[in-house]
Order: C-alpha cells, then sequence, then structure tokens
C-alpha cells in the first residue's frame, strides 16, 4: 500500500483545509478560552461538520453514512489539529461510530451522529494513566443491569448526549450505550491544559435495559478493541495536524524574524533543528497512513497502531518544544498561539496511552 494520498482522498484533504481554516481557526478555540464556555465546542459548529458530510466518514452505506475509511477521517483530523479546533468528531464520529459498527445499538445513534445532533463520549479510563483495568461493575437488575463506578478523563462527558461505557460483568467485559441523562450519574467537568473539558463521571446504580448492551453480554472486548484502534489512530492523526500546524508556524517565524540583520532561518544550527523535525513528523506521518490503511483493509493492525501512536507523539512532542523554543522568549507568551500547540499536544499524547505505554506493549508483544 503507498504511504500516500489518492486523489480521492486528496479532494477531501483540501475540502477539509479550507473548511476547518475557515470557520474553526485558533482564534476560534481562542475565543472559546477566553468566554470561559462551559461546553469545550461549538454545538453549531459541530452541525456544519454534519451537513459537509464529515460526521458520517465512518459509518456505512447501509446506515445513511458515507462508507469511507480511517484514512479518510484522518484527514479531517489532521486539519481539526492542525487548527486546534474543539470539537467532538474524534470521540464522536470515530470512536464511537466504530464501536456501534454493526450493533444494534448503532440503529439507535447512528442518525443523530449523522445530522450532528449528538455528541458522543467514551468512558473508558478510571485511573490517572490509561490502562486496561476496568474495575466498574455492571450487575444484572430485572431485564438489564446496574452500572456502579467512577470514569475520568471523559473528554465532552459532561455535555455528551451517549456514553460509551466499558464495565466488568460476570465472565468478561461489557460495552453499554448510557444516555446521559440516566439517573444515578453524575458528571463533575474539568478543565483540561488546553482549555478543552474533560468530565469524572461517577456511577452511582445507574439502571439501564438490555437495549444498551452494545454487541453482546461479556463480549464487550471486540468492540471495545475498535473503539481504541480507532481512537489512537485518530488521536495520532489530530497530533500529526497540531506537530505539522506547529512547525509549519516555527518555519514561517524563522524566515521573518531577523537577528544581525539577518532572517535567523539562515543560521545552519538552526536549519539543522527543523530538518530533523521534518524528518521525524514525515516518519510519523508515514507511521499514522501505515495504521490508517491496514484498519480500512480489515487486517491486524495492532502492532501498527501501537507504532503510530508512539510515533506522532514523539514527533508531535519534539514540534511543539522546538516551536517554543525557536519562538524565543514570545513563545512562553499567551499573546502568541504556539503555546496552544504544545498543551494540545500534551492532551492528545496522553489520550489512550502516551508513547511510553505503546512502547511497552510492543516490547511484551515482542516478548521482553
Amino acid at each position: 500500500m503507498p504511504l500516500y494520498l489518492n486523489d480521492d482522498q486528496t479532494m477531501l484533504r483540501d475540502t477539509a483545509k479550507d473548511f476547518v481554516a475557515s470557520e474553526a481557526p485558533v482564534s476560534h478555540m481562542r475565543a472559546l478560552r477566553d468566554a470561559d464556555d462551559a461546553t469545550g465546542f461549538s454545538r453549531p459548529l459541530w452541525k456544519q461538520f454534519a451537513e459537509m458530510g464529515f460526521t458520517g466518514i465512518l459509518i456505512p452505506e447501509a446506515d445513511g453514512g458515507l462508507g469511507l475509511g480511517h484514512v479518510e477521517a484522518g484527514v479531517v483530523l489532521e486539519e481539526i489539529g492542525r487548527n486546534l479546533s474543539p470539537s467532538p468528531f474524534l470521540a464522536t464520529a470515530v470512536a464511537a461510530v466504530e464501536a456501534l459498527r454493526g450493533t444494534a445499538a448503532a440503529a439507535i445513534w447512528y442518525p443523530g451522529i449523522l445530522a450532528g445532533e449528538t455528541v458522543a463520549a467514551l468512558a473508558i479510563d478510571e485511573g490517572a494513566k490509561h490502562n486496561a483495568k476496568i474495575e466498574m461493575r455492571a450487575e444484572r437488575a430485572g431485564n438489564g443491569f446496574r452500572l456502579t463506578g467512577a470514569k475520568q478523563f471523559v473528554t465532552h462527558g459532561h455535555v455528551a448526549d451517549l456514553l460509551i461505557v466499558a464495565a466488568k460483568t460476570d465472565n468478561g467485559t461489557t460495552l453499554f450505550a448510557v444516555p446521559s441523562d440516566a439517573d444515578g450519574l453524575t458528571a463533575t467537568p474539568e478543565r483540561l491544559a488546553d482549555s478543552s473539558i474533560a468530565a469524572r463521571l461517577q456511577f452511582d446504580g445507574v439502571e439501564v435495559d438490555g437495549d444498551a448492551v452494545i454487541g453482546e453480554v461479556d463480549q464487550g472486548d471486540a468492540p471495545l478493541a475498535r473503539l481504541l484502534a480507532a481512537g489512537r489512530t485518530g488521536a495520532a492523526a489530530e497530533m500529526v495536524g497540531v506537530g505539522g500546524g506547529a512547525m509549519d508556524m516555527t518555519m514561517s517565524y524563522l524566515k521573518e524574524r531577523k537577528q544581525f540583520g539577518v532572517a535567523i532561518g539562515s543560521f545552519q544550527a538552526l536549519q539543522h533543528r527543523a530538518a530533523h523535525l521534518y524528518s521525524e513528523m514525515e516518519v510519523a506521518r508515514a507511521a499514522m497512513l501505515k495504521a490508517q490503511q491496514l484498519l480500512d483493509a480489515g487486517q491486524d493492525a495492532a502492532e501498527a497502531v501501537a507504532v503510530a501512536k508512539a510515533m506522532t507523539g514523539l514527533a508531535t512532542t519534539l514540534a511543539v518544544q522546538e516551536g517554543v523554543q525557536m519562538h524565543g522568549g514570545i513563545g512562553m507568551t499567551d499573546e502568541f498561539d504556539i503555546g496552544f500547540f504544545m498543551k494540545r499536544a500534551r492532551v492528545l499524547a496522553e489520550m489512550f496511552g502516551d508513547s511510553n505505554f505503546h512502547v511497552n506493549a510492543l516490547a511484551e508483544a515482542a516478548g521482553y
């Protein structure tokens, strides 16, 4: 598989690039932050995403979507990252859509996602760092289940319409589609480093009926694996956008900023660092695209997804750190946008497991 976009994907990229840059540039995120917006994103903008067809990229044509793939979803996510656009696209139109795929719950929730009316949140993590350990319990109660436990780092969890919840059942793990207005559910929003909002969720005997089960009882590992693979690859794509946006901003600054009467970009030391950064970002982009292509081909992509998430985390961290450093003292000020890229990169790096998590997973898979 060639590691570049085909003609149709390139056209989608151009469309997404123009749309996101016009409707949700960095100034859009800054305005939401300055207004202390309690939602964390713009619902009218989410509706526009739906009107553009973006929310249906991964939804099968039989269900009213576009029936495209992870490469196409990644194209949109890269532009979201490049512009630091606050959006529920990753959690809703990518991870949640994949978790619901092929299940009875899809018919319930896909129409709202397609219309830009439904926002989903992923209630998976329970500890300070992402891991596979799930302690929340789901006990049988009549024709359904009673959920008890807590989740954290649930992006948009305080305003989501749908919560994808992973819980332990008698003989395994089960995924549930829980409406956000369920009795016994408490959401406490927390503003993160990048000004986005995640929630701590407390489930105190939240009762759901049997229709809330995603897939089969005790067989939640398969939809959870789909959710995590899509989320990790999507987060990698958004990080490539964040790193690329930071790199572009830094290259422009190197050409404009002058010392001793010449542009600082003419200094050989900075040229070496810029060349190194470009190389690392290209390697990360290739790793991301490989993971996307394997997922679209229905092949085993676990290793490629881990490599993509780890590589993009490292490369994007380098991009934002070099960006702040090459901007000098002004890089630390709120007036310049480069600091926002560093903050977003930090949050995305932690999402669905940081580079260390995935490097360790690769080492264990290799027998170390």
